[in-house]
């Protein structure tokens, strides 16, 4: 097993790609054969596998889940009770619930088996810059 953790600076909502860092992790391991595990620590972003060959793949996700949760200020939302941090604060922690902390992906040869147009993004969906940590864990 190998362990080692990333520091993704985000810029506010969006999607930043990570692929390659967790690419050269893999290879600098030496194994052949396992399964990288990828894990975000934080309850207000999270990890999705997307195309990274269109850019405006990343621009109508990030639209859509913005029509899908609005932040708490729109009417819609009124509902919301926690508020804590303002009003993007619930309505990212529903965006991460929709989607995933965590991801597994077969190596093989040692090279992560990620298809042709396939890249590991941290989707950040706080308007502020935070700094994220994302743990990557090979095993076998």
């Amino acid at each position: 097993m190998a362990q080692t953790r990333l520091t993704i600076d985000t810029r506010g909502q969006g999607l930043y790609e990570f692929t390659s860092a967790a690419s050269d992790f893999v290879e600098r391991t030496g194994r052949g054969e396992g399964l990288l595990t990828v894990f975000v620590r934080h309850t207000s972003c999270s990890l999705i596998i997307q195309e990274n060959a269109d850019p405006d793949v990343k621009r109508d996700l990030k639209a859509f889940f913005a029509r899908l949760v609005p932040p708490a200020t729109d009417p819609a939302m009124a509902y919301l009770v926690h508020r804590d941090e303002g009003a993007d604060d619930m309505p990212a922690h529903i965006k991460a619930g929709l989607t995933q902390v965590s991801l597994g992906i077969p190596v093989s040869s040692g090279r992560l088996l990620l298809g042709t147009w396939q890249g590991i993004y941290l989707f950040e969906h706080r308007d502020r810059p935070h700094r994220r940590e994302v743990v990557l864990h090979l095993s076998g």
